[in-house]
Order: C-alpha cells, then sequence, then structure tokens
C-alpha cells in the first residue's frame, strides 16, 4: 500500500516519495488533527460560575493539633445576575483587559503560543488571555500551567465562545474572578471595597475595582506589605490611582464614557473602605493566621487566590500558651507605662515581638498588633521598616572575631581588644583618611552622651552601648564581614541599609521574627535555622510538600558564638539590660534604640528560647515612624526599659517550670589589640561576667544633631596624629553623627562598602525590604 523506497525506480529517485504518498500522508495528518479537536471539543463541558463557587474553610492548627480557627470565603461570595452589575463595571474590564471582547471567538491564539513556548523553555506562563479565557482559567479547579491544562482550556474557551452569549461569558468572568481581601465575584468586591451592592457602584468605583483585577496584592489601596515589603499602603494607592484613571480614560476613548460622566468620575479618586476583621480573626489569632499564610504560598506554588478558595489544613508551630504570654506581658507593660488619654505623646505607641526555638527555627509566639477588630492589619511581628539600632552591634562583634581587622593579618580579634570610645570620633579609613560628609566636611560619629570614655574594651563598649567603637570597629572588620555574618545568622539581605559606617549601629530594618531567629543563632553556639510557622499543610487529606522542617546550618564558628553569649551576658548583669536580670536564670541579650528615639529593641535568649521586642510610635495616616522622646512620661525611651520589661515579663511565663540551662563555656578567643595596636598572641583576662554593677554612667538621651551625609568611611582604632581623641585635626567644623539611646542609628552616611583587606575599599549599595519564610519574615 505504501510504495516507499519506490521500486521501480533506481539511484536517487528511488527515495524521493511520490506525490501520492505525500498528499496521503498529508490528508492523514490534517484529518487525524481534525478527530483530535473534535473528540477534545466534545470531550469538554462549559463551566459552571456556580461550581466555582463552591469554596470552603481553610483550618489552622496549634502545635499541639488543637484547632486555632477555621476561616475560608464561603460567606464572602455571591454570585448575581448581568443585569445586577453596572454597564460601567462590563465596559471598565473590558476597556482594561479585552477590547475586542464582542468581536473575537473567545481565543487568543497569539497568546497560547507564547504561553505553550514560554511552559517549554521552563518559564512561567504569560498573561494576555481574553476574558473568556480568563473565565474558563477561573474556574477551572486545577491550576497547574501544565501544556495538557492549556490545550484543555484551549478547547473549553472555544467551545464556550460557541455556546454561550457574550453576556453570559462577561457575568460568569466577574462572579468568579478574585478582588482580594477574600473577595470572590464583583458582588462580594463591592461589599468589600465600598460597603454596597453591586448595582450601586459608580462608575468611578467601577474603575477601583477593574483595576484589582491586575493583581490585588499591588492594588488594594489598604496595602498588602505583609505579603510582599512592596506593596506598601503608599505604593498600592500610587498604583491603584493610576491605573483607575487610565481605566477612565479608556473607557471615554472607547465612547463607553460621555464627556460628562468622565469628567465627573476622575474629578475624585473614590478611597475604599479599610479592612475589616472576618469571624474568628481577632487578637493574635489574625497575625498568626496571616503569618502562617505566607509561609505557605512562599513555600509552594498555591496561589493566593487558590488558598483562598479554602479546603487547606494547616498545622503550625505556634504555642497557644506562649502566644497568651505574650500577649498578656505587652498588655501588662503597656497598661503600667503608656496612656494615651493622659499623654498625647503616648498615641500611636505599637509594639512587636516573635520567640523562637533556637536550633530549630520554630515560632513558638509572636505579637501583631492590637489585632483586626480594632484597625490594626499590619504584622509588626513580621514586618520590615523599624531599624533595630545597637541590637546589632554583636553581629559586628561576632565579625570581628571572626575575621579579624584589616591589620590582623585574618587572625580574630578578642572582646577584650580597645577600641576609642569618646564621643565626637572622626571615622577613619584604612588609609587613615577621614570619611567625609556630601559638603566634604569632616564626618564625625557621636555617643548620646560626651562621657570621655577613652580605650575601652569592645567588652565594655558593649555592655554600655557606646556607638563610636563598633562603627569604627564594622569599617576596620570590613562591613561586607558584618554583613555577611548578620545573613548567615537568619538576617534577610533585602533588610540590610547602606553599607555605610552607620550600619554598624544598626540602620537595618529586619522584622522582629528575623531578630529573634539570628539571636537564635548564639544561643545554639552558631547553629542556625530559618525561622518556620507551618509543620504539614494537608488538601483533601492528602500532605502537600515542601513544608519539612528547615535544615540546620552551621553560620558561625562555636566559639565565636559562645563569646558572643559571654559578652551579652554581661549586658544583663551589668549594663543597658540590666532590668532583665528579673527573669531569675542564665540569659544574654541587647538594647537597641534609633536615632531620634523613633525605636527601641531588646532582644535576649536562654537556652530554650530567643525572644524579640519592638516598640515604636507611627503615623497611622503615612506609616512615618513618630519620636518616642516624652514617650510614656520620660524623656526618652530606651531598649533597656519598657521592651526590656515586656521580654522579661513574657520570658518569666515562658519558662516558668523550666530547668536553668547555662551556656556552653566561652573560651578565649583572637589577639587583644591594646592601645597602640600592638596585637597580644593570648588573652591575658578570662572572659566572665563582672561580679558586680559597673558604675560607669548611664547614658542619657540626647538631641540628634542633623548632618549632611558623609561619604564612605573606615575606622580609628589608634590614635596617630590624635585625631582619634578628638584633637589635633579633628577640631575641624565637620557635620556631627549622634546615635540615640543605647547606641542608636543614623541614617546619614553615604553608600560605601569597606572589604576588609588593608587599604582598600569598595563602592556598594544595599536597599531595604524582605518576607517572612522565604522571603519576609
Amino acid at each position: 500500500m505504501i510504495d516507499y523506497p519506490r521500486a521501480e525506480k533506481y539511484g536517487w529517485r528511488r527515495w524521493v516519495p511520490s506525490w501520492k504518498l505525500t498528499s496521503g500522508l498529508f490528508i492523514g495528518f490534517v484529518g487525524s488533527l481534525v478527530a483530535m479537536v473534535g473528540v477534545g471539543y466534545a470531550m469538554v463541558s462549559i463551566p459552571n460560575e456556580n461550581d466555582a463557587a463552591k469554596s470552603q474553610n481553610n483550618v489552622y492548627y496549634w502545635a499541639d493539633g488543637k484547632q486555632m480557627v477555621a476561616t475560608g470565603t464561603g460567606v464572602n461570595r455571591q454570585n448575581v445576575s448581568i443585569d445586577q452589575i453596572p454597564e460601567a463595571m462590563q465596559w471598565a474590564v473590558i476597556s482594561a483587559e479585552n477590547k475586542s471582547f464582542y468581536q473575537d471567538s473567545g481565543v487568543d491564539p497569539m497568546g497560547i503560543a507564547r504561553a505553550v513556548v514560554n511552559m517549554a523553555r521552563g518559564g512561567q506562563t504569560q498573561g494576555g488571555s481574553t476574558i473568556t479565557q480568563q473565565y474558563v482559567k477561573n474556574t477551572y479547579l486545577s491550576q497547574q500551567q501544565t501544556l495538557t491544562r492549556k490545550f484543555k482550556e484551549m478547547f473549553i474557551s472555544i467551545k464556550v465562545g460557541t455556546k454561550l452569549k457574550k453576556k453570559q461569558i462577561l457575568q460568569g468572568y466577574l462572579n468568579t474572578s478574585y478582588f482580594g481581601r477574600g473577595a470572590y465575584g464583583i458582588q462580594a468586591a463591592a461589599q468589600t471595597y465600598y460597603g454596597k451592592n453591586a448595582v450601586d457602584l459608580t462608575p468611578s468605583q467601577c474603575a477601583v475595582l477593574a483595576a484589582l483585577l491586575k493583581g490585588p496584592t499591588y492594588f488594594d489601596p489598604a496595602g498588602n506589605a505583609d505579603l510582599d515589603p512592596t506593596a506598601t499602603q503608599k505604593a498600592n494607592t500610587q498604583r491603584s490611582q493610576e491605573r483607575w484613571k487610565w481605566i477612565l480614560e479608556q473607557m471615554h476613548n472607547d465612547h463607553h464614557l460621555t464627556d460628562a460622566q468622565y469628567v465627573t468620575a476622575t474629578k475624585k479618586y473614590p478611597v475604599p473602605q479599610g479592612r475589616k476583621a472576618t469571624k474568628g480573626m481577632t487578637g493574635q489569632i489574625s497575625y498568626l493566621v496571616d503569618t502562617a499564610k505566607k509561609y505557605v504560598l512562599a513555600h509552594s506554588d498555591i496561589t493566593e487566590a487558590q488558598f483562598d478558595q479554602g479546603g487547606y489544613q494547616i498545622k503550625t508551630t505556634f504555642d497557644k500558651k506562649k502566644v497568651n504570654e505574650l500577649t498578656a506581658a505587652v498588655k501588662k507593660i503597656q497598661k503600667q507605662r503608656i496612656d494615651p488619654k493622659r499623654r498625647d505623646l503616648d498615641k500611636y505607641v505599637q509594639f512587636g515581638a516573635a520567640s523562637v526555638k533556637p536550633e530549630n527555627g520554630a515560632i513558638v509566639a509572636l505579637y501583631g498588633g492590637d489585632g483586626y477588630e480594632n484597625g490594626h492589619f499590619t504584622n509588626n511581628a513580621d514586618t520590615s521598616g523599624v531599624p533595630v539600632g545597637s541590637t546589632w552591634k554583636p553581629f559586628v562583634l561576632a565579625a570581628a572575631m571572626e575575621y579579624g581587622t584589616y591589620k590582623s593579618d585574618g587572625q580574630g580579634i578578642s572582646p577584650l581588644s580597645k577600641y576609642n570610645g569618646n564621643d565626637h570620633l572622626k571615622v577613619t579609613r584604612p588609609d587613615g583618611s577621614p570619611f567625609l560628609n556630601k559638603d566634604n566636611s569632616v564626618f564625625f560619629q557621636n555617643n548620646e552622651s560626651h562621657y570621655k570614655w577613652g580605650y575601652i574594651s569592645l567588652r565594655k563598649a558593649m555592655e554600655q552601648s557606646v556607638n563610636t567603637p563598633f562603627v569604627q570597629l564594622g569599617v576596620d572588620v570590613g562591613l561586607t564581614h558584618v554583613r555577611d555574618v548578620a545573613q548567615r545568622s537568619g538576617i534577610l539581605k533585602d533588610s540590610f541599609s547602606t553599607l555605610n559606617p552607620s550600619f554598624a549601629i544598626g540602620t537595618s530594618t529586619p522584622s522582629a521574627i528575623r531578630m529573634a531567629d539570628a539571636y537564635a543563632t548564639f544561643a545554639a553556639s552558631g547553629k542556625h535555622a530559618d525561622p518556620y510557622s507551618v509543620t504539614e499543610v494537608k488538601k483533601d487529606g492528602v500532605d502537600l510538600q515542601g513544608f519539612s522542617k528547615p535544615q540546620v546550618t552551621p553560620a558561625i564558628p562555636a566559639n565565636v558564638a559562645n563569646n558572643v553569649t559571654d559578652v551579652l551576658q554581661n549586658v544583663i548583669q551589668n549594663g543597658t539590660g540590666q532590668n532583665a536580670k528579673a527573669l531569675g536564670r542564665t540569659a544574654a541579650g541587647k538594647t537597641g534604640t534609633t536615632d531620634s528615639n523613633k525605636s527601641a529593641w531588646f532582644v535576649g535568649y536562654t537556652r530554650q528560647l530567643s525572644t524579640s521586642v519592638a516598640m515604636f510610635r507611627e503615623n497611622p495616616k503615612d506609616h512615618e515612624l513618630l519620636s518616642m522622646n516624652g514617650t510614656a512620661g520620660v524623656p526618652s525611651i530606651h531598649g533597656g526599659d519598657i521592651p526590656t520589661s515586656v521580654w522579661t515579663e513574657y520570658m518569666r511565663a515562658a519558662l516558668r517550670g523550666q530547668n536553668d540551662l547555662p551556656f556552653p563555656d566561652a573560651t578565649p578567643i583572637g589577639n587583644v589589640e591594646d592601645e597602640a595596636g600592638a596585637p597580644s598572641p593570648t588573652p591575658s583576662v578570662t572572659i566572665t561576667p563582672s561580679p558586680t554593677p559597673s558604675t560607669s554612667p548611664s547614658p542619657t538621651p540626647s538631641v540628634t544633631a542633623t548632618s549632611p551625609s558623609p561619604s564612605a568611611s573606615d575606622t580609628c582604632q589608634w590614635s596617630w596624629g590624635n585625631d582619634c581623641n578628638g584633637n589635633g585635626n579633628s577640631n575641624g567644623t565637620g557635620g556631627t553623627d549622634t546615635g540615640g539611646t543605647d547606641g542608636g542609628t543614623v541614617p546619614t552616611p553615604t553608600p560605601t562598602d569597606t572589604t576588609g583587606t588593608a587599604g582598600t575599599t569598595r563602592g556598594n549599595g544595599n536597599g531595604n525590604g524582605g518576607i517572612f519564610g522565604g522571603q519576609n519574615g
């Protein structure tokens, strides 16, 4: 039947197929393709928007397996007929998403081709689908991006385009689309964002809701910074307003709005109402659910829309008893010290806290704020933006012990090494030249008091939280080394501030969760595990992959971590953290207060638990940090005051009944560098906490002197030329830089990155941000 190779031909002609064979194969191929399309077309069914509306609850469980809360979207979904959807809403999505909706066949061949090619290359599918295709996708239960699903979606779209009227398709699309805040469909969206039925929406409001279809995470004006640090209220509002205006322009250009309607619609942006707490999402439950949800989305291919459709069972690491104890500690100290009814400066005070298990990473408790029911929707335990101040100094010390300075030939230096602790220190580069402000004046680092410390050990500087030694030390070690130690300990790179001298005293903005986790690395003798909040996720009784415990890795040499712990024990015994002695057990920690007194921290740990507490004031309108000078009726808030009291109150309850475990011994480490800079091979002093409280004066708050941003800097450990002591050349009139209480931070120096190699510097910069669990957390 098939004459090939051709029997009666010779040479090359024998291998050339005849026209009969060629045409037969072509007809057979086309026929088979048509048959396959016909079978595929016949086998698929038209989706039903009512089927898509069957959402379920997501159920969250405490670490002990008991149910925490069941929350879902079933009560926030209601289909409406097309006559209940304003024409303005219909035209808004058509003008923005698919102008040819009423003319096209329902399928975008080029869009499908792009998606197929992209998937074949291993990338994600691309947008650009028609409204018909998006409706089909909305009602498709499986959202897996596979070629099989894409072709099946195409067949369904073709069938939908031929069997349903355009109005029916548009109705189905608007009833099944996800608008954010758990709202599926236009009716739920109208109620959620404007508190009215869909039929009553104005054209201007319709444009805002249509903008959400591009991605509610980034176009909800209320912000979604808990899901993505870039989705702030300010950024989202700007994006929403820009797209709102653009959609109205498109509607006007497409003749779906008259000139008069367009003028009215664009006169004022219709601000949606704020978020509201849903049933069961009150107190700390809302923040626990928020943290767990982010972790699930970050560790799986589940989309937010799929997750909000429900049906998942999520087992968390949260300990109900400890969560309640942390909440009680915050509320108790808040009630004792903060009184916004009597003092205006006590208004807008907020707390964020987190508690993590060392050598494990499990988040056992957190405090995210006053609760959704009180209008506080930002999770203070898992958000960046609050500088950590002097709680950053242990990373500088750890880097110095691990890497040494540019003059120690790679040998680590001891905590007993001495640095200049005097106020108004000229910070110098490895070549001896000073850092300069933007106006080329000499940059000086200030302490928060003018006390003349002279040359003091790094141990003493940590105890009293003196700024100048650590600013110079950070540059001597190399700020890249400091950054690397912090990152290995658990700090996300997106939360790092610019690498300049002030980086060493805490201008970075990691979350409370990440700070607790990083200090847990010290508690675990240098072993680190990423913080996690979910241990198991099930859907339809089947375990989903990706939720095994994070791997424990060596982050810092054990003896370096143990020496940091030894120094931080001394902070509690004799230094700025003495209020934590009331815990009555072995503990280590560090206080931190930032420039202009805008935030105050205490981060501390025992062998069993690492906990961070942050306190700050925030303008509710623009979310800018406000000074806490005068808050609680005191001149300024110290990290060693209210935050330490909260920490102590919680840790006392959380550790009740547990053994008081000692930390591993810290053996002497590194070279001791004296005032002249000559290294001694071994330390001559045993590193143990001082037996009695230090008589050194406690620093008092000072007003920060704002100065121009200095250029990149190095260190001033030795007093050649008398510059380091504030004499000689340091009498210039250059700018000053004042740290806040407990060291403080100052966002003044210009970007730089010191390497730790003698005589060299390298310019570099870093941004801020971060997401828990994989990203923010």
